[in-house]
């Protein structure tokens, strides 16, 4: 099991940018992959992006595409989520997520209940 710490969230104004990190500690050696979910006031968790530990393929949820970027930094056993051209509606807590098992395709990395452990959350805040 590994244990993930989210930071970098915050406020900025829409058109901005943010990167934020989930350090993976632990033994990170049975991870799969580790993704990113968001949640708004009053709205179900969102998938967000999930990048697969070793192979580091990525995937998106398209409202995302070609303004955030999920990466991981081995030497630091680090994803970072850089976030570009933020919208107010990009605005919830942002967590992330470990996975410990082998899934084949963003259909399953969609659902939360995929993941197997999820950290505290960080709150991203865009204003208009």
């Amino acid at each position: 099991q590994v244990t993930l710490v989210e930071s970098g969230g915050g406020l900025v104004q829409a058109g901005g940018s943010l990167r934020l990190s989930c350090a993976v500690s632990g033994r990170t050696f049975s991870t799969q992959a580790v993704g990113w979910f968001r949640q708004a006031p009053g709205k179900e968790r969102e998938f967000v992006a999930a990048i697969r530990w070793n192979s580091r393929i990525t995937y998106y949820v398209d409202s995302v595409k070609g303004r955030f970027t999920i990466s991981k930094d081995n030497a630091y056993n680090t994803v970072h989520l850089e976030m570009n051209s933020l919208k107010p509606e990009d605005a919830a807590v942002y967590s992330c997520a470990a996975l410990y098992r082998y899934i084949s395709g963003i259909s399953d990395f969609r659902e939360a209940s995929t993941w197997d452990t999820w950290g505290q959350g960080t709150q991203v805040t865009v204003s208009s």
